[in-house]
């Protein structure tokens, strides 16, 4: 049995934002969007989260995103791909390939 999330929320933010000062990561993301599990694994190895256009690979135990299409294509230049998962509130940064 898999102890793996469900689901993560990735924020796609500018990776040029340095300082937020009082805006939240979720104030200064460009889009953002829940991924469900698939079941599946990607190439990286990570398990794959599909949803809203965006399909990752996600390392569940570090909470980075190894991998990343965005509406089918690569993440754009200049963007960092940060993933929140809602049952824990918790976030890391992860990036984009």
């Amino acid at each position: 049995m898999s102890t793996h999330p469900k689901r993560f929320e990735i924020l796609l933010v500018p990776a040029h934002v340095q300082n937020r000062g009082t805006a939240s990561v979720e104030d200064s993301a460009v889009r953002s969007a829940v991924v469900e599990a698939t079941g599946r694994t990607g190439e990286t190895g990570y398990p794959i989260y599909e949803g809203h256009g965006l399909v990752a690979d996600i390392d569940p135990d570090t909470r980075t995103v190894e991998a990343l299409l965005v509406d089918g294509r690569e993440l754009d230049y200049g963007l960092t791909a940060l993933i929140r998962g809602p049952e824990t509130g918790r976030r890391a940064p992860g990036g984009g390939s």
